[in-house]
């Protein structure tokens, strides 16, 4: 798939973050403040990260995930960008910038925070799970 292609696909905010490491801006996502049963694919691959299960309101502005949905699904990236030492977080199948992952999450849940565009995510509704493919995920949403 070409370059534009994909940015065609998937949009031109979308296709700067996940290829390119951009971040949207805080509290505009389409998902910060988003609370439906289902899971979160690469907007990219449509590979399957997180789960709601797992979502929570972190007040970063970001959509905020206490753990992938599988460990092997993310790939974690040393980022000194911007004068910080952060950890990059990137799905495995497509290479796509997601965010970052951060060790201020909750306690009792693991203690990380998964601090993740909207941009490089889409969201699949519990309902349509098995129709488009996910129904091996199904059980861990109920």
């Amino acid at each position: 798939m070409t370059e534009e292609t994909l940015r065609e696909r998937i949009g031109d905010l979308a296709y700067e973050v996940t290829q390119n490491a951009a971040t949207e801006r805080a509290f505009t996502g389409e998902y910060d403040e988003f609370f439906e049963k289902g899971i979160y694919v690469d907007i990219v691959s449509g590979e399957p990260l997180f789960s709601s299960t797992d979502k929570y309101d972190s007040g970063c502005g970001w959509p905020a995930f206490t753990k992938p949905i599988d460990q092997y699904r993310v790939t974690n990236h040393e980022d000194r960008s911007f004068g910080m030492r952060r950890v990059e977080v990137r799905s495995q199948e497509a290479n796509s910038h997601l965010g970052h992952v951060f060790n201020d999450g909750p306690i009792d849940r693991g203690g990380l925070r998964y601090c993740i565009n909207s941009a490089a995510l889409k969201f699949i509704p519990y309902e349509e799970m098995e129709e488009k493919g996910y129904a091996d995920y199904m059980a861990i949403v109920e």
